[in-house]
């Protein structure tokens, strides 16, 4: 239990739903989250832990169960594959703070970027360039001139010491997406790391991996409760938690679709529905395992350390606020950065700053990690499971492999422009997709394969639950789950606007980048069902029919377990030598997990 736990909270907690929550309008979020976490969150990952562990199969196998839609099997792969190229960019910009920690004072402190006579409060400082009579006239002001000494080059008015070495210390960011910039190698060093660590966890299997988790499970709670202490003591805390959770919050947000869409985005990226981390991971849960009790609290904790994680961020950003004399919502620019603004801003005014520096950060460090490692297992599992002659043998070559890979391509994300590709690839990659899966999901299981014959299944595993026990489980799976998620889909579709990073626009190359990824994530769901039904034999809607009814190799995987509805007669499936098909995306595999 606690090994699950360790695995859904991760990042998405501390770094992605605090900038969600500041971009909407504060503590206005939490009614649509709190929405969605009943409503699809709950239920999608019961399901999705449901069916991994009844087949001991990965994401691509188990849709054995309706193979016409196999296809969202490899959506989730490719999905898995996206999130952990800018994922990992993410650990390295937090093992780039880690390492800036060892030093007295912190870089990111007023002291280090104002000078000694910077005061306790951080300073506000700007530079004003103006063209008088073609002359060029440099005037560098402070609204606090006798405290600040020495000011960036590149500050702007409200800026905070923290904010500024973000942008123009850690990113070297540029003007805009269309000016890429050198690959910064600070952040490239920390990059190759972060997948060197992954790499050398995962060299042996993932089971290898998870012995560090009962420390990574616990430690982020020790360090989140020192964050809240400190920030809810400091003047003007006040304000940021009634930002948060009170009269504050921008009500008015509730009336956009993007709301929604980043709500029901945000559920699905923390618990890792639809992109195939609940199925990979439950697949190696012993029969009879409750993953009903799982589903409910894995869900609830992961969500309650999202609210926590939110109390301490907001704390500061009130504290930020008064500081500089703004409005919550105008202390910082909303974005990726903001866990790398207001965190470091709130560990500068520590007492021994860099321990608790230090410490924050190998939090971060080990949350991304503990996540990145299921991420990567999806696609190892996958490509062992699609070709499991080659790699059966070979599976510390494949993770090297994929890691390598992924290095790689992560490396626009840590150029000048590399903050608007990471932004770009969440923005396209991390929504809509999942949400179409988990609906695709939902209407495979309840009106293809049958919801009655699902639930016996479910029962196979846990024992018989009263009629009582499954009226909410079958209202959501039917009907409510997949009504909010395409009411959301349709919605937030039709009044898209293009992204933005700190107030810059993307170039119209950008957006389209942005939906070719999108579209390459879903475009298998049809190629693959195509294939299936060209595959199958009579007439065309013969072929349909066929290709919607599970495969003969659908269900427990080992004998023990198959019982009176599985008869014996599908049997031989499993003693037969491993081999490769004409359909790579049905594989004998005799390789279990149990």
């Amino acid at each position: 239990m606690l090994s699950m736990v360790g695995y859904a909270v991760g990042l998405g907690n501390v770094w992605r739903f605090p900038y969600l929550t500041y971009k909407h309008g504060g503590g206005a979020f939490l009614i649509p989250y709190t929405i969605m976490l009943a409503v699809a969150g709950i239920p999608l990952f019961f399901l999705e832990s449901s069916l991994g562990q009844f087949a001991s199969q990965g994401p691509i196998n188990v849709w054995r169960v309706v193979p016409i839609l196999q296809g969202v099997g490899v959506t989730m792969v490719l999905v898995s594959t996206l999130v952990s190229i800018y994922y990992n960019v993410i650990i390295a910009y937090s093992l780039f703070y880690l390492f800036a920690s060892f030093q007295f004072p912190l870089p990111w402190s007023c002291v280090a970027w104002y000078g000694e006579n910077c005061t306790a409060s951080p300073q506000v400082c700007t530079n004003v360039t103006m063209s008088v009579n073609e002359s060029l006239l440099a005037l560098n002001s402070s609204m606090n001139s006798d405290n600040c000494t020495q000011p960036s080059a590149l500050s702007l008015p409200g800026r905070s010491p923290s904010e500024q070495y973000w942008d123009e210390r850690v990113l070297l960011r540029t003007p805009s997406m269309a000016e890429t910039g050198p690959v910064v190698w600070h952040l490239a060093l920390c990059l190759l790391l972060a997948w060197i660590l992954v790499g050398a966890a995962l060299y042996k299997g993932i089971k290898s991996s998870g012995k560090v988790v009962y420390f990574t499970a616990t430690f982020p709670y020790v360090v989140l409760l020192i964050l809240l202490i400190q920030g809810a003591i400091q003047e003007g805390a006040r304000n940021g938690i009634e930002y948060y959770i009170g009269t504050q919050s921008n009500l008015s947000k509730l009336s956009e679709a993007e709301v929604w869409k980043d709500a029901a985005s945000q559920i699905f990226f923390s618990l890792s529905i639809a992109w195939g981390g609940v199925t990979a991971l439950s697949s190696y849960n012993k029969f009879h395992n409750n993953c009903f009790q799982d589903a409910i609290v894995v869900c609830v904790t992961n969500c309650a350390t999202s609210i926590f994680a939110g109390f301490a961020i907001f704390s500061i950003l009130g504290h930020m606020a008064h500081v500089y004399n703004k409005p919550v919502d105008e202390v910082v620019a909303s974005g990726f950065g903001l866990a790398f603004i207001a965190y470091p801003d709130a560990l500068s005014q520590l007492p021994v700053a860099p321990l608790w520096s230090i410490l924050f950060f190998f939090m971060l460090l080990t949350l991304g990690l503990d996540s990145q490692f299921a991420g990567i297992e999806v696609i190892a599992t996958c490509l062992q499971d699609a070709f499991p002659t080659f790699f059966k043998t070979r599976r510390s070559m494949v993770t090297v492999g994929v890691c390598v890979l992924l290095f790689l391509l992560g490396l626009p994300c840590i150029t000048g422009a590399g903050i608007y590709w990471v932004t770009l690839i969440d923005h396209f990659c991390s929504g809509w997709v999942l949400l179409f899966a988990g609906l695709l999901e939902l209407i495979g299981l309840s009106y293809i394969y049958g919801l009655n014959r699902f639930i016996k299944d479910i029962e196979m595993m846990i024992g018989r639950k009263s009629t009582t026990f499954w009226l909410w489980w079958r209202a959501c799976w039917f009907f409510i789950s997949p009504v909010v998620i395409l009411v959301i889909l349709i919605w937030s579709l039709y009044t898209f606007e293009p992204p933005t990073y700190g107030g810059v626009a993307y170039p119209d190359w950008g957006v389209s980048l942005g939906w070719s990824m999108t579209a390459f994530c879903l475009i298998w769901i049809p190629i693959v069902a195509a294939w299936k039904v060209a595959n199958s034999s009579g007439s065309l809607w013969q072929r349909v029919k066929a290709a919607c009814r599970p495969a003969e190799e659908w269900g427990p995987f080992l004998e023990c377990h198959r019982g009176e509805r599985y008869s014996d007669e599908q049997r031989h499936w499993r003693t037969k030598s491993v081999e490769i098909h004409s359909d790579v995306f049905i594989i004998s595999n005799n390789n279990t997990r149990l």
